[in-house]
């Protein structure tokens, strides 16, 4: 395949997924609170998709996929690889976008006099995030892929 398509392709899907995992997070963040608000979502949203691509434009993720896979000794097609694969976007993407957004939300909540404790409150929402992101990038990076693939042309016939 075309170096400059890999580019294309490997840039779309870090937007496309960064937008998924963003929503699903900021969902996930908002509501396990307890104090859903819709600007409260939104700002997360935001926070969390910016996160997404800054770490998109300077990891990439099938080279670095591809590379511990082969450490590994996981072979392509194999479920292990997919298994390990979304382990690896799930470790890269997750603590960062969940540390963000807590600790926007912890100082918004405390500079309203709200106690919260931050470490319990850190910890609890990454547990909950990355168990959540693994699942959610398990299952949408095959139909992110097709779209992808679908829009840059690729197996077209």
């Amino acid at each position: 395949m075309d170096k400059n398509i890999d580019k294309k392709i490997g840039r779309d899907m870090g937007l496309l997924m960064g937008a998924t995992i963003s929503l699903l997070l900021s969902f996930v963040g908002t509501f396990t609170s307890g104090q859903f608000t819709l600007p409260g979502f939104i700002m997360s949203f935001l926070v969390s998709f910016v996160v997404s691509i800054i770490v998109g434009l300077f990891i990439p993720m099938k080279k670095v996929s591809d590379k511990v896979c082969d450490k590994a000794g996981v072979k392509n097609g194999t479920i292990a690889k997919r298994l390990l694969e979304t382990l690896i976007s799930d470790l890269i993407y997750t603590p960062l976008m969940t540390f963000l957004m807590v600790t926007m939300a912890y100082k918004m909540a405390t500079s309203h006099g709200a106690p919260l404790n931050y470490a319990p409150m850190l910890l609890k929402s990454l547990g909950i995030s990355l168990l959540a992101a693994y699942g959610f990038i398990y299952l949408v990076t095959p139909l992110c892929m097709k779209l992808v693939f679908k829009k840059n042309g690729i197996g077209k016939k």
